[in-house]
């Protein structure tokens, strides 16, 4: 789970605290009123430090709220819990309401196959401190890392736009295009640190630079690598690796700044954006729109119609409905709408009591004819109600967990281990003695991963009705996929490489009407140069050996491998698994250089 530090004199006083010290008495009160944030102290300060460097190391216990991630986010959930109004935000754009852009970023057509999505803003008025300027740097990293995949779908980048003599830095407008890796140059940040002298290209930048190395996995297999550059070509940043020494060095002291985010997936970018905005401005900054113009049409499903035009911080949430039946079915007690009402307050959340609800209304679909409800309205910072059971729990919290009495569980049960669990447990034991290393998967991700990578058609993969992003789209019908993508990054590691996962994975059967069926598999993957159908069909033997099974193999035609070189496998008549060398257009899509085994097996089926 998500860990901040934030330092103490900056968290109180943004909490509404008076002085800037805390208004909770002892310490127990205090991580009481974190469970408002879903968060709990990890580490108190060191008392024997002047109160300005004292810090606090809170742990966030779910990963859904990203807004909670920064010294603003989560004290701005305590001062509203505790009495404080929920604030208002005037420099959003809403459908219908687009606020004017002093400023523009024109995002070229030649960045569409790589890191298509921009989204960014102004933030001036208030000198920088350097509490806040950690803050800053804190949050860029713990969005990009946690919320953007490692900085894969997002990344964000702050820059000066003038000098210390108030001299412009930046002329504008800026232009976000692909570039040639191997003739575009500059200066990258902190380059002397780093043994770098003068300006180096893009790909030598992801051979030299400590942050080129570490992320060079994301854009050194692309031909065209994006990057950001002011009216007279003057670079600002290489996203998502590294921003320039002249424009991208943020001090201490700075009152003006220009905050970008780039990546694949623009409802994330838009809401990351959303977040920062509202931290910067919780901070006393005022916050101005920023007019991004695209030479190919934008998505559809965050606009009424396809444009080429967004201005940011834009509002895209929908309300969400919750009945008050399915509030008390949530809950176990019974609530009136205007208790509803008061408790999302206290998260921050706007909503209004329903009453004589019309067929038709917002996620009403199951809901028709409901009498009496509340509706609620999503703050500009979060994007977390993907159903009425949110709306619930919100009210929960807000209400305070101690105001629900406690019940004893009335059937009395004992617990014991499934079959599946046990015979799971004894492969992942024979796969470890194997020399196999276990991997732990999201069963949920983005149809490029799980699809087209894959060199599937996507016929039977399950599409997640309202996901928060594209890279949690769907749910994985091969552990082979998931297997993959670790490979993809582990090309510094020593080969051979050996990962396993038993987990589930779900599909459409076309067999049951294309009912969903999910089921418990063993996948296996060997990377090396001694990787072929020999090697693996030996171990397969192994394993099957050892847990006293029969099986036969047939020929098989997956896509994913090569052809004549994949066999089924058949247990009892029935078509177990599948095993045989990784295709090459595979390999090329997952940005693997060496030879690959993989397999997967039906545990369901054997038991």
């Amino acid at each position: 789970m998500p860990k901040i530090e934030v330092n103490e004199q900056l968290f109180y006083t943004l909490a509404g605290c008076p002085g800037g010290k805390s208004s909770w008495k002892t310490k127990d009160e205090f991580e009481e009123a974190l469970t408002c944030a879903k968060a709990e102290l990890d580490e108190d300060s060191d008392k024997n430090l002047p109160e300005s460097e004292r810090t606090l190391k809170i742990e966030l216990n779910d990963t859904n709220r990203p807004d909670l991630w920064a010294t603003a986010g989560c004290a701005r959930q305590l001062k509203i819990y505790n009495g404080g109004k929920i604030p208002e935000y005037p420099f959003f754009s809403r459908p219908g309401d687009i606020k004017k852009a002093a400023y523009k970023v024109k995002v070229e057509e030649s960045v569409k196959k790589v890191r298509p999505f921009l989204t960014g803003f102004i933030a001036r008025g208030k000198k920088i401190t350097d509490p806040q300027l950690r803050d800053m740097i804190q949050t860029q990293e713990k969005l990009a890392w946690n919320f953007g995949r490692k900085r894969r779908s997002m990344s964000m980048g702050i820059y000066r736009i003038n000098d210390d003599k108030k001299q412009p830095l930046i002329s504008w407008p800026i232009v976000y295009k692909g570039a040639d890796p191997d003739t575009v140059s500059f200066v990258p940040l902190a380059a002397e640190e780093h043994g770098i002298k003068g300006a180096i290209t893009l790909r030598e930048i992801l051979k030299q630079h400590p942050k080129g190395r570490e992320f060079a996995y994301i854009q050194e297999h692309e031909p065209i690598h994006p990057l950001l550059t002011d009216s007279r070509g003057a670079v600002l940043s290489y996203p998502p690796i590294i921003n320039s020494n002249d424009l991208g060095a943020v001090k201490v002291g700075d009152d003006e700044v220009f905050v970008e985010l780039t990546g694949t997936d623009l409802p994330g970018l838009t809401l990351a954006a959303s977040i920062v905005a509202c931290d910067f401005f919780e901070n006393g900054f005022t916050i101005e729109p920023v007019e991004i113009e695209y030479d190919c049409d934008l998505p559809s499903g965050m606009f009424a119609s396809a444009c080429r035009k967004m201005v940011t911080p834009y509002y895209f949430q929908e309300p969400v409905f919750c009945s008050l039946s399915r509030i008390v079915r949530f809950l176990g007690e019974k609530i009136s709408a205007d208790e509803c009402v008061k408790a999302l307050a206290r998260m921050g959340v706007k909503a209004e009591a329903l009453t004589g609800c019309e067929k038709g209304q917002e996620n009403q679909k199951a809901n028709q004819g409901v009498s009496e409800g509340v509706r609620a309205y999503p703050p500009e910072y979060r994007n977390d109600f993907l159903h009425a059971a949110d709306v619930a729990e919100d009210v929960m919290i807000g209400r305070s967990l101690k105001s629900f009495k406690p019940q004893r569980p009335s059937d009395a049960t004992i617990g014991r281990l499934l079959p599946i669990t046990l015979f799971s447990r004894q492969v992942k034991e024979l796969l470890v003695g194997m020399g196999y290393q276990e991997m732990i998967y999201n069963y949920l991700g983005s149809r490029k991963d799980l699809v087209e990578k894959m060199r599937g058609d996507g016929k039977r993969i399950i599409r997640i009705f309202n996901p928060m992003t594209e890279n949690y789209e769907f749910v994985r019908d091969s552990i082979i996929a998931s297997l993959m993508a670790s490979e993809s990054i582990s090309g510094r590691s020593v080969y051979p490489h050996k990962i396993f996962e038993v987990g589930k994975i779900a599909w459409l059967d076309e067999a049951e009407n294309n009912r969903s069926k999910t089921r418990q598999f063993a996948g296996f993957l060997h990377a090396g140069n001694d990787a072929n159908f020999n090697t693996a069909a030996a171990e397969l033997q192994t394993l099957f050996y050892y847990i006293s099974r029969e099986y036969e193999v047939e020929e098989s035609d997956d896509e994913r491998f090569i052809p004549g070189r994949a066999a089924a496998i058949v247990c009892n008549g029935k078509k177990i698994g599948i095993f045989g060398e990784v295709h090459p257009e595979v390999l090329e899509n997952c940005g693997v250089t060496v030879p690959c085994t993989a397999g997967e097996i039906d545990l369901d089926e054997i038991v």
